[in-house]
């Protein structure tokens, strides 16, 4: 009760201030003359993890689930509709996994033995369905041995959910032998949980592997390549950098299902699928079919980087299983596997085609080097045990590649114990990019805009690598993407990029989420079978990101930075490339708020523009009936003289861009 009444007191206080605090002008001064520091290109970016569905079913373009047989259960994924089993026949035929022996990357196939000639049918469900556009191509390929010729024709079809038969296409097995076959073919309708109906013609028994379907029209149409709709979203945000493959999928529960690069490279069919860490993770979302194919890996990483003109940041595991699971340490004098992994990442993504991992970066289709200028060393590991195996990691690191940025952890939060430990032992070690997380309620961020401007502008740099403010800070199933949210991460960001001397990079997490089959929310981007849209906070980073520009400039009130005062929020910088200062602002209050912007010291073309992303409720998101409730508006601005005369909606991000003479 007590608890309440203080929560009505606070309440009431700051409805107060919304109504009646803000009355007052502000006016801020930009000095536009005086360059603080330079703005570095990896100011803004992404992180992604293979989390909700966001590598196999999301961002790799693959529609068939379990297309080589390789879950935990073999079958998961297929279903026999017209079998009917009984303790003397199968009357109509039978799917069984087999064991391949001595492979130890693809180790099932699977026997398909019909009994009859009368249609026997496998169906695959896809990823929770699979998403089909009327008039679109589809490209079917599998692997079968066909013995003895028994089967006459595979006829492969797109069914929709009430069986109907939406496209169609067939395949003759002619080779006893295993034989990669191909097949097109186009949905006649649209439809959302369409599934994989195969049939066979013939009697007798057929081998099946990597029974594959991807949409022709993928990003930079790449042969079984990713999602469009998806990349697109990545690559009008123009981010600084990628972070890949994820966060705690590095670590894994145990050191044994942690992720290895290297058996993500090289021929799709021989990379090694494993159960996806997040399957298990949480009691209360369960997700037994989800699983990492390892389609994209991290050659395919490193090339959507370069697509979207992203700077690549791979994070690789350190010895130490996840802390929050079984905490399994690789003994330090064990460790060189781990580093040598790191080091031989380096080469396949920087060395020469004479080098053993650049040859195998050429032959998978990119003679030229990934300029790799960054890695990670551990995800969030904390304690001493991670200092000691970073002492060793960076050791070996720069030896070889001097040049090379390393990224340290600072532990899972932005406080407390294991936080405090980790800076002061970085910092004794002159570590270059400590990674800091949080994921803290909408008040947090606002309340911690200023948290770098004490940094020492001397010790390490910051990445701020993962973040997103939490709706219910309690309860992250019910965690939404709301316009406080956005807003609140707006008000934070102004404070990282007034730091940028200290804070090199920064990125929001988790990057997606699949609409049936997330396990963390919020998520900047969500997806189905046929659309993707961005949220909210998707609009923030993207406006950050566009309009990062080159030359941080100083914007005060009074002599002092903007950091929650009457619930106002501020960030100047000047673009050499596009001749713009650029000021944003961010209101915080439930009223609009009048503010001057006295741009001194530089002349200034009369035209700009001003774009302004809004919305009344805190409570508001976007949603796949209305993606674009929350989204930016641009208009033309007039300057008169050196001040910007600025009426700033309630709840609202505002940037201002001016050309300069």
């Amino acid at each position: 009760m007590k608890n309440n009444i203080i929560t009505k007191i606070i309440i009431g206080g700051l409805l107060f201030n919304g109504l009646y605090g803000f009355a007052q002008k502000t006016n801020l001064e930009v000095d536009v003359t005086k360059t603080i520091t330079k703005i570095q290109p990896t100011m803004f970016g992404l992180f992604f993890e293979d989390i909700n569905f966001a590598a196999d079913g999301g961002l790799y373009a693959e529609m068939v689930k379990n297309r080589s047989f390789e879950f935990d259960k073999p079958l998961m994924g297929w279903e026999q509709p017209n079998t009917k089993r009984s303790s003397l026949n199968m009357q109509s035929g039978t799917a069984v996994p087999i064991k391949v022996s001595g492979n130890k990357t693809n180790t099932n196939f699977c026997r398909v033995l019909i009994n009859d000639d009368k249609g026997y049918t496998i169906i695959n469900e896809g990823f929770r369905g699979m998403g089909v556009k009327k008039d679109a191509k589809y490209n079917l390929s599998l692997k079968a041995a066909n013995h003895d010729g028994a089967i006459k024709k595979i006829i492969i079809q797109f069914i929709d959910k009430d069986k109907k038969v939406i496209g169609e296409t067939s395949i003759v097995p002619a080779s006893n032998e295993w034989k990669y076959y191909t097949a097109q073919f186009t949905a006649t309708q649209t439809e959302a949980k369409a599934k994989l109906k195969i049939t066979f013609e013939g009697t007798g028994t057929i081998d099946l592997d990597m029974i594959s379907l991807f949409p022709e029209d993928t990003w930079m149409n790449r042969k079984n390549g990713l999602r469009k709709d998806i990349v697109q979203l990545l690559y009008d945000m123009k981010p600084g950098f990628l972070r890949f493959p994820g966060g705690c999928i590095v670590e894994g529960r145990t050191l044994a299902d942690r992720y290895q690069w290297k058996k993500s490279v090289g021929n799709v069919e021989d990379r090694r699928t494993m159960m996806n860490r997040w399957n298990v993770e949480f009691s209360n979302k369960q997700t037994p079919d989800y699983f990492q194919s390892f389609g994209l890996g991290f050659y395919e990483y490193f090339q959507l980087s370069e697509d979207i003109g992203a700077s690549p940041l791979p994070i690789l595991s350190c010895g130490m299983a996840c802390q929050y699971n079984t905490g399994e340490l690789a003994p330090v004098e064990e460790l060189d596997p781990y580093i040598q992994d790191a080091l031989d990442l380096i080469e396949f993504a920087n060395g020469a085609e004479t080098t053993a991992w650049g040859k195998l970066r050429t032959d998978m289709g990119h003679p030229k080097p990934f300029n790799l200028k960054f890695i990670g060393v551990g995800n969030e590991q904390w304690g001493p045990d991670y200092i000691e195996r970073y002492k060793v990691f960076e050791k070996a690191i720069k030896a070889k590649y001097p040049n090379i940025t390393i990224v340290s952890g600072s532990g899972p939060s932005p406080d407390g114990e294991h936080f405090d430990f980790a800076m002061q032992e970085l910092k004794k070690l002159d570590a270059e990019l400590i990674d800091e997380h949080y994921y803290k309620s909408p008040q947090w961020f606002r309340e911690n805009a200023a948290r770098y401007d004490k940094y020492d502008r001397k010790g390490p740099k910051i990445f701020a690598g993962e973040y997103a403010a939490q709706s219910p800070a309690a309860d992250k199933s019910s965690n939404r993407n709301n316009w406080e949210c956005a807003f609140s991460e707006a008000a934070f960001m102004t404070g990282l990029e007034r730091n940028a001397e200290v804070v090199n990079l920064c990125s929001y997490a988790p990057l997606m989420a699949h609409e049936d089959a997330w396990q963390w929310t919020p998520d900047m981007i969500w997806f189905n079978n046929l659309e993707a849209f961005g949220s909210a906070n998707y609009y923030v980073q993207k406006l950050f990101s566009l309009n990062k520009g080159t030359d941080l400039l100083s914007i005060t009130k009074d002599g002092q930075p903007l950091t929650g005062q009457n619930s106002l929020y501020a960030s100047a910088v000047k673009d050499v490339n596009s001749k713009e200062i650029i000021v944003k602002l961010v209101n915080t209050a439930a009223t609009a708020q009048e503010v001057t912007v006295d741009l001194k010291g530089s002349k200034l073309l009369s035209k700009g523009s001003i774009i302004t992303l809004t919305s009344p409720n805190l409570q508001d998101e976007n949603t796949f009936a209305s993606p674009k409730k929350i989204s930016p508006t641009e208009s033309e601005y007039n300057l008169k003289g050196e001040k910007a005369q600025l009426n700033l909606p309630a709840y609202s991000v505002i940037v201002l861009k001016i050309k300069m003479k």
